[in-house]
């Protein structure tokens, strides 16, 4: 068996799936000065591995790790590597690291701006895509970082960034005067993220009223986080009082359930973001919709925005302690006697990635699990 493997997905049909080699594989090319080889421990995967797919060709998924042939991507996943091998000072071997990876067994990176805390990778295909994907952390100078809490990290952090950047963003447009705040695909992990963020302003004046629409399997557990005032099924959504001004924050991407908000609260709809794509299969166009047009939550975007020195922003700094605080108490309430919680899940091999990402596309994975994988087979 090939050890070195990649995980594709036929970019114009996501149910098709096949193990390449590995092109950054020990095997399969050395080392040139200024690269490293991080070998690929373990990885999460969560319903925002399929938005990765889904918007693959939109938002440029499939270039931050190419495959050799164009019909075929690779999956983008958060989690953890080693530095295998490196012909770059200051990044030695051994060292643990955390980022946004190949679904796979390894990556060569060229480390640029390295610091104590990390660096960013200049590899010539990644130089115009987001920076935010391309920045990799040492744990041992991360301080959100312990190895009790690996799996946690790796499920939820990147999705924790997103649902910290789509609240800061909602907040400081004043939730576009809406009074209330709609979510669908709730118990998703973005949206969770997302509701804890925004039940933490609920002391604050105008702070909005917070529904959420997921399936009744899901109902329990997002329920049971208390994030929300209110979940509903979807078929309950005519329940909702239309005339109440509502915020639209999609994370299911599904045009008909789309079109079915915007024609409840026709008149009254402030402000449709869309962020995700859990109910891929239902993707659609925004346009011909009755009230605002939807507009595409670009996380970057909101990073830029904030990372410029105050006053028009908070500084790198003043975003990475806000974020940290958030993140801190988000873990905190996910771990607090008597919540739901989060069960981490580990698998391993082929067989076992395939099962689970089958299992996402289906809609199967359930919400109160938390997925590892890993394709290491050998020291």
């Amino acid at each position: 068996m090939n050890t070195a493997i990649r995980l594709h997905i036929a970019r114009h049909d996501l149910q098709t799936t096949q193990f390449a080699p590995d092109p950054d594989g020990p095997a399969a090319r050395a080392l040139a000065p200024g690269e490293a080889r991080l070998r690929v421990e373990q990885f999460a995967l969560t319903a925002n591995n399929l938005t990765y797919a889904a918007f693959g060709e939109a938002m440029r998924y499939w270039q931050f790790f190419p495959a050799a042939d164009a019909a075929w991507g690779c999956l983008p996943v958060w989690g953890f590597a080693t530095v295998a091998e490196s012909r770059v000072e200051g990044i030695a071997p051994g060292r643990r690291i955390y980022g946004c990876l190949p679904a796979g067994t390894h990556l060569v990176v060229q480390p640029q701006r390295v610091s104590a805390t990390g660096f960013q990778d200049a590899s010539p295909h990644r130089q115009d895509l987001a920076a935010v994907y391309a920045r990799y952390e040492f744990c041992d100078a991360d301080v959100a970082w312990h190895p009790d809490t690996e799996g946690l990290q790796a499920v939820l952090r990147p999705l924790f960034v997103t649902s910290f950047l789509i609240d800061d963003f909602l907040a400081e447009q004043s939730f576009f005067g809406a009074r209330q705040v709609l979510m669908s695909s709730a118990s998703s992990k973005t949206a969770l993220g997302t509701a804890f963020c925004m039940a933490l302003r609920r002391s604050e004046p105008g702070a909005p009223r917070l529904v959420g629409l997921t399936s009744e399997a899901n109902a329990g557990f997002a329920s049971g986080l208390g994030f929300f005032h209110e979940l509903i099924d979807y078929d309950r959504l005519g329940e909702l009082d239309p005339t109440v001004p509502t915020v639209y924050v999609d994370f299911a991407g599904n045009a008909a359930l789309r079109r079915r908000v915007h024609e409840h609260f026709a008149g009254v709809l402030a402000y449709s973001c869309s962020v995700g794509g859990t109910h891929w299969r239902a993707l659609g166009s925004g346009a011909g919709l009755p009230g605002p047009r939807p507009v595409l939550f670009f996380a970057p975007a909101q990073i830029k925005a904030r990372s410029v020195a105050p006053p028009q922003g908070w500084g790198p700094g003043g975003l990475q302690q806000r974020l940290g605080s958030a993140w801190t108490g988000f873990v905190q309430a996910l771990q607090a006697p008597g919540a739901a919680g989060l069960r981490i899940v580990e698998r391993h091999g082929q067989a076992a990635l395939q099962e689970a990402y089958g299992e996402l596309l289906r809609g199967r994975a359930l919400a109160s699990e938390g997925l590892m994988l890993t394709l290491q087979v050998g020291p």
